[in-house]
């Protein structure tokens, strides 16, 4: 009898050190929960909120992120995002460097801007941070295997072709970003892309892919749209002055490589059931060309041009603009497919210009 009541004793007191130690790892857990949580605020920046953080063993999840946009921003906030896992590499916690296997985000809203001068702007709160800041407080190095993102919307502000910046839509959004070290950004870094460019009058798709090297600016990346609503992206194809689009679709396939900053992209633009507004008159251009050519060759062609271009271009020369490359030679191109003269096209439109002066000042004797 002695013999059991010691037992039990033994049992109840293990029960209750075991219920101890529960409790204290909970307290524990909760405690650098909150404190997680903080930290986690901390590094996203002052205009940031999480709702919270759920610490398991072997994951980390974050809900309901949000980070607001910095005055001057053209959108609400430059990051929303539902749900944020992270899963460590355990077997690289030994190191000196932080490995984190795989980070998983779904349903986040991304918005991107360009500026005037070019520059592309992306989470200006987590990357582009004052460098004294970064000088008094080193960040720690950061290897990521994999990036994936779900279900993601994406609005891209392009101030250089547009004042109030001109915006692009992207929609279920698929990515995937492998092999990314921070904040070195060393290496050859991959990524894919895939999602719905959202139009005025029907949606196109996009796919991205290929791999860049940050630190280095090399890169090859291809791109294929598919469908596109025209009016989105009457900005880059056309000036201002230009005659507008009322309808039509665009195809695209290139394929950009960058190496030492030197851009060499071939590719080609298929623009269908092109309808073009009626603004310009006898002088009417469309990407440089005269309206009425543009549309007798899609007459005879049905209703489709298929043009091949390439653009090439020194990345780190100021006075090169990758917009007016385009357009200069996506107008060109075009030309050349219609089988124009670019240059007896100026001297004749100069011709007409001048006999339409003379002919004012017939009329009105000066």
């Amino acid at each position: 009898m002695m013999h059991n009541n010691k037992r039990k004793r033994i049992a109840l007191a293990i029960v209750a050190a075991l219920a101890l130690l529960a409790g204290a790892a909970m307290f524990g857990l909760h405690a650098t929960t909150k404190e997680l949580k903080h930290q986690v605020e901390q590094a996203l920046g002052a205009n940031s909120e999480v709702d919270d953080i759920v610490v398991g063993w072997s994951a980390i999840e974050v809900r309901g992120v949000r980070i607001r946009a910095p005055q001057g921003w053209p959108a609400p906030d430059t990051l929303r995002a539902q749900r944020v896992v992270i899963v460590p590499d355990l077997a690289g916690l030994i190191s000196a460097k932080v490995h984190i296997h795989r980070i998983t985000v779904e349903d986040a809203y991304v918005s991107v801007l360009r500026a005037r001068d070019g520059r592309l702007h992306l989470l200006p709160s987590l990357l582009e941070k004052p460098a004294a800041a970064d000088r008094a407080a080193p960040a720690t190095p950061v290897a990521i295997g994999t990036i994936e993102l779900h279900g993601g919307a994406l609005e891209f502000f392009d101030a250089t072709v547009k004042k109030p910046a001109h915006k692009l839509r992207l929609e279920q959004l698929q990515a995937k970003v492998e092999d990314l070290q921070v904040p070195a950004m060393s290496g050859r870094t991959r990524m894919q892309m895939d999602g719905v460019v959202k139009g005025v009058q029907r949606d196109g798709t996009l796919s991205v892919g290929g791999w860049v090297e940050l630190a280095d600016k090399n890169s090859e990346i291809g791109t294929r749209l598919r469908g596109v609503d025209l009016i989105v992206l009457q900005p880059y194809l056309i000036k201002a002055s230009e005659t507008g689009v009322r309808r039509g679709t665009l195809d695209l396939t290139l394929t950009s490589m960058v190496r030492a900053n030197r851009l060499h992209a071939p590719g080609t633009v298929t623009l269908t059931g092109l309808q073009l507004t009626s603004s310009g008159g006898a002088f009417g251009t469309f990407m440089g060309v005269p309206r009425q050519a543009v549309l007798a060759a899609l007459k005879n062609r049905n209703d489709q041009i298929t043009i091949p271009f390439t653009l090439e271009g020194d990345l780190s020369d100021p006075q090169f603009s990758l917009n007016d490359s385009f357009a200069k030679r996506l107008g060109t191109a075009v030309a050349e497919t219609l089988g124009i003269s670019i240059e007896g096209l100026t001297r004749n439109v100069g011709k007409a210009a001048e006999g339409l002066g003379n002919t004012v000042k017939r009329l009105f004797g000066k």
